[in-house]
C-alpha cells in the first residue's frame, strides 16, 4: 500500500510549525501538538523514527535543523514514505541552490506549498523528479549566498516530458561520441567453517552505467541467466548454445527498464537516463566461484606460544590478479611478540585489532602464497579463560572476475538516426563478510 499520507509538517528544532500541508480531513490540524508533546519534549527522537500516537503514525526524519513529519491514519508503506522525504529534499535542494534548513525554507515558502500540490496528491507521491517539475513549475527558489551552483535552464516540449513514459531523460541530447559504459561489481559473502566447508555463501551484485548517447535511444541488454535463455531459444526455437547459466535472484530494476517487455520475453529493454545510473541489483546463492581460499592452521603450544600457519590459494584464472589483499588473522589479546616468514607481500602485528594483517598488493590467480608466524604470549597468574577463536577475515578486489559467473551475452543500442556507438564492460568482484573459522 502506498502512503496515504493526512499530513505533512515541516518544524524546526524547537517544534514550531515552519510549513505544513492537509492532504485529508481525517486528522486534525492539532496532530503536530501530539508530536510535539509526545516525542519531541520527551527527548525520544532518537529512539524510533516511527511512533503511533491517538490512531496515527507518525514518520519523522531530521534533515539540518528541520524535521519533516507525515502523519497517517491508516496501514501504510513506511519505506514509500521515507523514499518520499529523501526524495522531496533532493527536488527542494534543486531549486534553492542545494541547501535545505529552516532559512530555506522560510525564504521559498510560496515555492515550496506550489511543489508539495504537484508532488503529492490526496497523500499519494506523485513525480518528484526536478527534471520534470522544472519543465512547467519555472520559479527560481531564493538561493544561498553560499551556493554557486547554476539555474538549470528549462527544455522545450514539457507537455511531451511530463506526459510522456520517458521522464527520466530529456530530448535533443547530442555527443560528438557515442558511448556506454557497463560495470557488473559484486561482493562476495562467506563464511567457511575450519574444515573448509561453506557454511554460508551469497553474492550481492549491481550493474551501474554510464551513458552517453545523443537523441532517444533504445537498449537492449543480454545476459547468461537461465530464464532468459530458455525464453530466448523458445522464442528462436531453437537451443541455447551459450555457456554457464546462472539463476538470478532478488532481482531489482530501474525505473527505465520495460518491465512488461522483461516478463514476456526476459530481456532487459530501456530508455537509459542521461549520465550515471543504477539498471538493476540481484542476489545469487547457487553456484558460486570462490576468488580464494584459505587453509588455516593454528596451534597452542602451552600458555606462551602460537604457531600460526595460513596458506591463501587464488582459485581464479592465471592471467587475472587481485588487487589489494588483506588478510587479518585473530590473536589473543595477550600477545607480546611476532614474528614471520611469508612468501608474498608483508606482514606485521597490529596490537589495535588484535591481529596479524597480511598484505598483499598485487595477487595472481592459482597462486598459493603462505605465512608463517610464531606468536609470543605474556603468561599471566589469574586462570587463563579459552580463547575464543575469531574468524579469519579478509578484503580484496578483482578486476575482470565475477564470482556469479554472470557475463554480459549482448549491449544493443538503436537510435532512429542510426549512429555507431562504443560499448565498454567491465568485471569486478570485491569481498563483503569473507570469513574463514580458524
Amino acid at each position: 500500500m502506498p502512503v496515504a499520507a493526512s499530513a505533512v509538517y515541516f518544524l524546526n528544532l524547537r517544534g514550531d510549525v515552519l510549513i505544513n500541508r492537509l492532504y485529508r480531513d481525517d486528522v486534525g490540524g492539532n496532530m503536530v501538538d501530539a508530536f510535539r508533546t509526545h516525542i519531541m519534549q520527551t527527548k525520544e527522537l532518537g529512539t524510533c523514527p516511527v511512533r503511533q500516537i491517538g490512531g496515527c503514525s507518525f514518520f519523522y526524519m531530521r534533515i539540518s535543523n528541520v524535521y519533516i513529519v507525515i502523519v497517517v491514519s491508516s496501514n501504510a508503506n513506511v519505506a514509500c514514505a521515507f523514499k518520499f522525504v529523501v526524495e522531496a529534499v533532493a527536488l527542494f535542494k534543486s531549486y534553492f541552490g542545494g541547501a535545505f534548513d529552516e532559512d530555506a525554507i522560510r525564504n521559498n515558502f510560496v515555492l515550496i506549498y506550489e511543489l508539495l500540490d504537484e508532488i503529492m496528491d490526496f497523500g499519494y507521491p506523485q513525480n518528484l523528479s526536478p527534471e520534470i517539475l522544472k519543465l512547467y513549475i519555472t520559479q527560481e527558489g531564493v538561493r544561498s549566498p553560499f551556493s554557486s551552483k547554476p539555474t538549470d535552464k528549462p527544455v522545450p516540449n514539457a507537455t511531451l516530458q511530463v506526459t510522456g513514459a520517458v521522464g527520466w531523460r530529456r530530448e535533443g541530447l547530442v555527443y560528438k561520441k557515442n558511448e556506454v559504459f557497463l560495470d557488473i561489481v559484486e561482493s562476495v559473502n562467506l563464511l567457511m567453517s575450519s574444515k573448509g566447508s561453506v557454511l554460508r555463501c551469497d553474492v550481492t551484485g549491481k550493474i551501474l552505467m554510464k551513458c552517453f548517447l545523443s537523441g532517444m535511444p533504445d537498449l537492449k541488454l543480454g545476459l547468461n541467466d537461465k530464464i532468459g535463455l530458455e525464453k530466448e531459444s523458445q522464442l528462436k526455437s531453437r537451443p541455447t548454445k551459450s555457456g554457464k547459466t546462472i539463476e538470478l535472484d532478488d532481482v531489482t530494476f530501474h525505473q527505465c527498464v520495460n518491465l512488461t517487455r522483461f516478463n514476456s520475453e526476459k530481456t532487459v529493454s530501456f530508455v537509459p537516463p542521461d549520465g550515471e545510473f543504477e539498471l538493476m541489483k540481484y542476489r545469487i546463492t547457487e553456484g558460486v566461484n570462490l576468488p580464494f581460499r584459505v587453509l588455516p592452521t593454528i596451534k597452542e603450544l602451552g600458555r606462551t606460544r602460537m604457531e600460526v600457519n595460513v596458506k591463501v590459494k587464488s582459485v581464479f584464472g592465471a592471467k587475472m590478479f587481485a588487487l589489494g589483499v588483506v588478510i587479518k588473522i585473530p590473536v589473543p589479546k595477550q600477545t607480546a611478540k611476532t614474528s614471520f616468514q611469508v612468501t608474498s607481500g608483508r606482514a606485521k602485528y597490529n596490537a589495535s585489532i588484535d591481529c596479524l594483517v597480511w598484505k598483499i598488493r598485487k595477487f595472481p590467480g592459482q597462486t598459493e602464497p603462505t605465512l608463517s608466524a610464531e606468536v609470543e604470549l605474556i603468561s599471566t597468574i589469574a586462570e587463563k579463560k579459552s580463547w575464543t577463536r575469531p574468524p579469519i577475515q579478509m578484503e580484496f578486489q578483482v578486476p575482470m572476475f565475477t564470482a556469479s559467473g554472470l557475463r554480459v551475452r549482448f549491449l544493443k543500442v538503436w537510435e532512429k538516426s542510426g549512429y555507431n556507438t562504443v560499448e565498454w564492460v567491465r568485471y569486478i568482484t570485491k569481498a563483503g563478510s569473507y570469513e574463514i573459522r580458524c
